[in-house]
């Protein structure tokens, strides 16, 4: 056995060489040295590129010093379905690296909770209360001083806009990123005095599940070769200063919990997005701003496209205007020499995908205070085409002999226009304003403002406005005023929106404005008009009209003749958005973003006369004379001609290859239908009908009997589409009936409805003891006798085609 003073011989023997052993394995390289005969690219944070190895080396200068970290998708799918669109920004965080023995560690801090004292053990309480999160843990590799080199590839060439995950959350397939296949992507790493940019071709594999918009797009579904994009950027300095937000002012923000607020003030601190913006005179009415904000329209864009997006986005100047401010907002074709993707510039890029989808305004925000870096407009370039196609029905324009009527081409790109200014308001912190009414702002979902002339004849020539809104221009006074010293602010902003309200200029927002749950009477997407009733009816009219002079005129010599009813889809279902606009005023509750004290308006209850106006115009949506298409049109439509595709964008059909007016009127019906009993809806009017005098469920469902089941018998194909309405009535009352989410009365008044609806059937029956009517009321009374289970599960009813651009609309932030 070793005694105690044998083994202290030992150890005082051989510490010395531990010592300088752990001191040479502690020595790391110089920067320079590591960094020998690789391309140095300087400036933010200055990186190298190892040609033999494929390798970033990322130069770490600003350790514990915080800045923006943004990813982003510069080259995508091209599916609207996916979702994973040319320039699509991911989220930006606010960053920091850390040095902890040999690693440095990529750090976001949590700002949702904050404490903005300077008591540091009281901020300090706040940070070690919440979680943060560590983005990546890099090794140093060399170090010189306070610089430490690590190797950033693995980083870059990671997933970090998860695009796995959107290709599996639709549905499409379960890939994996390829390491073999991806590599740094040279052309798009760049680096500036206060942003570095890195970019990565990287590849997915897999594809044996693959779905059908994957094959859609993809050259080879085993492998979907994309890029990604990362930017490092300075943070901007403290001389911004967050203005709070208002509900009532429509703008887009960040919020975050200040733990150090005093018990009696609210906890939660919310400030508007907004770019920073100067007057270099405050105290003048108008003046020149320190530094204008630029936009640059990408020059992949074609013409005339290209100028009517720069036209549209420079509208945005006029509201700049009204708030004071002279030539401080600009709008520029991009450089060539520019890339889309570097914060530097806020940039409006023209986007192509498979088929016609949203457009985006998106941006680069600092987490911290709200102040937007960049501005980044993603625009569909398929919607052109379809503002093309809807003024081809409308006009059937193709005469032999006769040039083309320019007026499509004007309407189409009358449309761009307002597109264009409509997501750039988005990325200048402007939420949607869908109770904007007569063009009151262009944040509003357009439809074409079609007209018949004196003649009868279809009129686009006023299809869409062509300028800056007024509510337009109260919102960018109210964000980006510029106030001299010695200014109330918070008053200031509290008189520009009571002057917008003094001339009735309101501002209600995307959930609002939804004809499922929404309920407010003036706040609809896609409709015109002051009232949407009358508009209703004035849709139908002009609807009635372009299907009266439906013809061959409506596709180009030459064009197969099956190609006629991509032209008719629009045209037929042109009344949709207006429908979803009047079902709002049944049940209708018209209100605003009232606070205390501004004395506007809280609650009113529509009145009865406007739901019952609102009621009948619904009820003729789903009359045969509107459903039935006209025998002229259904002659015209053969099968669809080899070669072309059949799509989501034709009409739905239960007759294998012919054309079926029978399903385009059922989808139509079960629209209608759909809305005026959606479960929402239902109960509101069971509310309301309790404690107002207003329409109530009971009225509406014996109203929807009487204009259907009850109703004046039709003959030939409107016969066939009045039967299938009625049973497309029985659908939905059956589904309210055993609808949970439906109040117990709502419930109550579907029930009671289809046990008079079952009577009045079986006393038909006693008169009607063969043909079609016949076997109409037996089919219908046997699945008034199926049993119930656990739901009813009613045949399904088919959809329209899409109207609105396909993929996610739910984006606060689309059109």
């Amino acid at each position: 056995m070793t005694s105690p003073l044998t083994r202290t011989l030992w150890l005082l023997l051989i510490l010395p060489f531990l010592s300088a052993g752990l001191a040479v394995a502690q020595k790391l390289p110089g920067i320079a040295s590591k960094t020998a005969g690789m391309k140095k690219y300087p400036g933010y944070f200055t990186f190298y590129y190892d040609d033999a190895a494929g390798k970033i080396w990322l130069e770490v200068d600003k350790l514990n010093q915080e800045f923006l970290y943004v990813n982003s998708l510069p080259a995508g799918l091209g599916s609207n379905d996916i979702g994973l669109d040319r320039g699509q920004l991911g989220g930006e965080r606010v960053v920091y690296f850390e040095k902890v023995g040999p690693k440095v560690m990529l750090v976001q801090p949590n700002l949702g909770y904050r404490a903005i004292t300077n008591n540091k053990n009281e901020a300090r309480a706040v940070e070690e209360s919440f979680a943060k999160s560590i983005l990546w843990g890099f090794k140093a590799e060399a170090e010189e001083g306070n610089r430490v080199l690590v190797d950033a590839t693995d980083f870059l060439l990671r997933d970090a806009h998860n695009v796995t995950g959107s290709i599996k959350r639709t549905g499409q397939g379960n890939y994996k990123l390829d390491a073999s296949r991806s590599a740094v992507y040279l052309p798009r790493t760049k680096n500036f005095p206060q942003n570095s940019e890195f970019e990565a071709t990287l590849t997915f594999t897999g594809g044996d599940d693959a779905g059908r918009f994957v094959y859609e797009v993809a050259p080879d579904v085993q492998a979907l070769t994309l890029r990604q994009h990362h930017s490092f950027i300075q943070l901007p300095d403290n001389k911004y200063k967050p203005r709070e937000a208002d509900p009532r002012a429509g703008y887009f923000g960040i919020s975050y919990f200040d733990y150090a607020t005093p018990v009696d003030e609210n906890i939660e601190k919310r400030f508007i997005a907004r770019h920073r913006l100067q007057k270099k005179d405050p105290s003048a009415r108008v003046s020149e701003a320190v530094e204008p904000i630029v936009y640059y329209v990408d020059n992949g864009a074609p013409e005339p496209i290209r100028t009517a997006l720069l036209e549209g986005a420079r509208w945005w100047n006029q509201a700049f205007e009204a708030a004071g401010y002279r030539d401080a907002f600009r709008v520029e074709v991009l450089p060539d020499s520019a890339d889309p993707m570097d914060v530097r510039y806020n940039i409006i890029q023209w986007v192509h995908r498979s088929t016609r989808g949203w457009s985006y305004g998106a941006s680069v925000t600092d987490p911290r205070t709200g102040e937007i870096i960049k501005g980044h407009v993603s625009l569909g370039s398929l919607r052109v085409r379809q503002d093309y196609l809807i003024a081809e029905g409308l006009l059937a324009p193709y005469e032999e002999g006769k040039p083309v009527n320019k007026a499509m081409m004007d309407m189409a790109l009358a449309r761009i226009r307002q597109l264009s200014a409509h997501e750039l308001g988005h990325t200048l912190g402007i939420m949607h304003n869908y109770a904007a009414n007569n063009n009151a702002s262009v944040m509003d979902y357009p439809h074409p403002q079609a007209k018949l002339d004196r003649t009868g004849n279809i009129d686009l020539s006023k299809a869409y406005d062509t300028g800056i809104g007024e509510w337009d221009k109260v919102a960018v006074t109210y964000g980006y005023q510029d106030f001299p010293a010695g200014t109330n602010e918070k008053q200031a902003l509290n008189d520009i929106l009571a002057k917008g309200r003094a001339n009735n200029l309101q501002f209600i927002s995307d959930r609002d404005a939804r004809a499922t749950g929404g309920a407010h009477p003036t706040a609809h997407l896609w409709d015109n008009g002051t009232s949407a009733t009358d508009e209703l009816l004035s849709v139908l009219r002009i609807r009635e009209k372009a299907l009266q002079n439906f013809s061959e005129r409506n596709i180009k010599p030459g064009a197969a003749m099956s190609t006629l009813e991509d032209v008719l889809v629009p045209i037929y279902n042109y009344h949709r958005y207006q429908t979803e606009a009047a079902v709002k005023l049944i049940g209708g509750l018209n209100y605003t973003y009232a606070v205390r004290g501004d004395g506007q308006l809280v609650t009113e209850v529509v009145s009865k006369g406007e739901q019952q106006k609102a009621l009948d115009a619904m009820l003729k949506t789903i009359s045969p004379e509107v459903l039935a298409v006209p025998e002229h049109i259904i002659k015209l439509i053969p099968p669809r001609a080899p070669g072309l595709r059949n799509s989501r964008e034709l009409f739905a059909k239960r007759t294998g290859l012919t054309f079926d007016p029978l399903a385009a009127a059922e989808a139509s019906a079960d629209f209608s239908v759909s809305f005026l009993l959606h479960p929402e809806r239902a109960s509101r009017l069971v509310e309301q009908g309790a404690r107002s005098n207003t329409l109530s469920l009971q009225n509406v469902t014996e109203q929807l009997i009487q204009n259907t089941w009850k109703s004046r018998r039709e003959k030939g194909l409107q016969e066939q589409v009045q039967l299938q309405t009625e049973q497309v009535v029985l659908t939905h009352l059956m589904a309210l009936a055993n609808n949970e989410g439906a109040s117990y009365q709502a419930r109550a008044v579907a029930t009671a409805t289809l046990k008079d609806l079952k009577n009045y059937i079986e006393t038909r029956l006693r008169t009607n003891k063969q043909g079609t009517y016949h076997a109409h009321l037996t089919f219908a009374l046997e699945r008034l006798n199926r049993p119930v289970v656990e739901e009813v599960k009613p045949n399904k009813t088919l959809d329209l085609p899409p109207g609105s651009p396909i993929g996610s609309g739910e984006v606060l932030r689309c059109e």
